[in-house]
């Protein structure tokens, strides 16, 4: 009897120990997404827009284009497609004396989704699968973050036709964007 009672005791025991252990492995399972399946964009109307096209007329000098259709809002963001708040082209913050001095990142467009696997924000940096790594631009800092980086695949890289050396960070789910370079694997 004394035999059963332990093995009883100890199988108590166990389950008690294991149980947060299961519990918690449950709620992490809970919290990934259960497909690989890209989440549906939140912005720009539910679309991952096209790439933004580079200005023609690099004369024009002038503050960067302003969303007017329901409010203004002049934080860099997409709405029906259109790219609003990019800085013009000769803005000397973007000047860079040796563009894609790391290289350059080929896998960029609409075509590309990405979920972050790492964030530094102590230093600007965000890992993409593969090792790869973007520093945020230190003036642009302060409009990603808050992002959530963990939420998916929720981000899309673009190169920065009007600033060269530059790429830029689309939040598929605020629609803000920010610049960032690319700092190679």
């Amino acid at each position: 009897m004394k035999k059963q009672h332990l093995t009883w005791v100890l199988a108590v025991a166990a389950g008690v120990v294991t149980m947060p252990v299961t519990a918690q492995h449950e709620e992490r399972a809970a919290e990934r997404p259960q497909s690989h399946e890209p989440s549906r964009p939140r912005a720009n109307q539910g679309h991952i827009p096209a790439a933004p096209v580079a200005r023609t007329d690099r004369t024009l000098p002038g503050r960067p284009e302003v969303d007017e259709r329901h409010r203004i809002n002049s934080t860099p963001h997409v709405n029906h497609n259109e790219w609003y708040g990019h800085d013009r082209p000769d803005d000397p913050r973007f000047h860079l004396d040796h563009p894609f001095a790391h290289g350059r990142f080929a896998h960029f467009g609409p075509n590309y989704r990405y979920s972050v696997v790492r964030i530094d924000p102590s230093l600007r940096r965000l890992w993409l699968p593969g090792g790869f790594f973007f520093e945020v631009a230190p003036f642009d800092w302060a409009l990603a973050a808050e992002w959530c980086w963990n939420c998916g695949d929720d981000f899309v890289i673009y190169e920065d036709s009007d600033h060269p050396g530059w790429y830029l960070l689309y939040n598929a789910m605020t629609g803000a964007y920010v610049h960032v370079q690319y700092m190679g694997t």
